[in-house]
C-alpha cells in the first residue's frame, strides 16, 4: 500500500490571498468583539457585586445563560433567530461580533468578579479610613490591583475568542475557516488549506502568549 502526504506548496500560494483576506476578518472580529465584551463583562461583573438585587440579578442571569449555551448556538440564534423577531435581517459580520462579546463578556464578567472579590477586605478599610469614598476606594485603591491579577485570564479569554470565531463559517462570514472551505470546495486539497490554517491560528496565539508574558512580568516588576 502506498502512502504519501499530499503537500502542494503551488496550492497554498494561490490559496494565500484567500486566507489572508479571511485572517484579517478574523482578528477584526475578535477585537471588535472583545473590546465590546470587555466593557459588557466589567459592567455585569460589578453588578453582580452589588448589593441591590435588581443589578445583582439580571448580572447573574446574563453570566449564566452566555457562559451556559454554545457560542454556536448564540451566533445562530442572533443570525437566524433574531430576524424572525425583528423582521429585518441581521448581517453576519455584525451576528459574528454580537457572539462573541456577549460570550466573551460571561467570561469577563466572571473574572472582573472574581479579581475585584480576591482583594483583601483591609484594602477597602483601609481606603474608607483615610476619608476615602466608597467610589474613590474601589476606583482608586481596589480597581488597580484587580486588574493586575486579571491580566492573564482576561489574555486567556481572547486567545479563546479568537479561535470561537471559527465556528462562524456555519453562518457564512468569509473569516480564515470559511475562506479555507470555499478554496478546497473548487481544489479539492483539504490537507494543505487545513494545515496552514492551523499555522497561522498557531502564529498568532504564540504572538499573542509572548506579548501577554511580557506584559505580566513588566506588571510585576513594577510592583515589586
Amino acid at each position: 500500500m502506498h502512502f504519501s502526504i499530499p503537500f502542494s506548496l503551488s496550492d497554498i500560494e494561490a490559496a494565500m490571498p484567500y486566507l489572508l483576506a479571511g485572517l484579517r476578518l478574523t482578528v477584526e472580529i475578535t477585537i471588535v468583539g472583545l473590546i465590546l465584551g470587555f466593557f459588557l463583562g466589567l459592567l455585569t461583573g460589578l453588578a453582580t457585586l452589588s448589593p441591590t438585587r435588581w443589578l445583582r440579578w439580571p448580572g447573574i442571569a446574563y453570566l449564566e445563560f452566555f457562559r451556559g449555551t454554545p457560542i454556536l448556538v448564540q451566533a445562530l440564534f442572533i443570525f437566524y433567530g433574531l430576524p424572525d423577531l425583528l423582521d429585518h435581517p441581521v448581517p453576519a459580520f455584525g451576528a459574528a461580533v454580537a457572539a462573541i462579546a456577549l460570550n466573551s463578556g460571561a467570561y469577563i464578567c466572571e473574572i472582573v468578579r472574581g479579581g475585584v472579590k480576591s482583594i483583601e477586605k483591609g484594602q477597602r478599610e483601609a481606603g474608607l479610613s483615610i476619608g476615602m469614598s466608597g467610589f474613590q476606594t474601589f476606583l482608586y485603591v481596589v480597581w488597580p490591583q484587580a486588574l493586575r491579577r486579571i491580566v492573564p485570564p482576561l489574555g486567556n479569554q481572547g486567545i479563546i475568542s479568537l479561535k470561537d470565531t471559527s465556528v462562524f463559517s456555519v453562518i457564512g462570514v468569509g473569516e480564515l475557516v470559511r475562506q479555507g472551505q470555499v478554496y478546497i470546495a473548487v481544489t479539492f486539497n483539504a490537507f494543505e488549506i487545513y494545515f496552514v490554517i492551523a499555522m497561522m491560528y498557531l502564529a498568532i496565539t504564540l504572538t499573542f502568549s509572548f506579548f501577554l508574558r511580557k506584559l505580566e512580568k513588566r506588571q510585576s516588576r513594577g510592583y515589586s
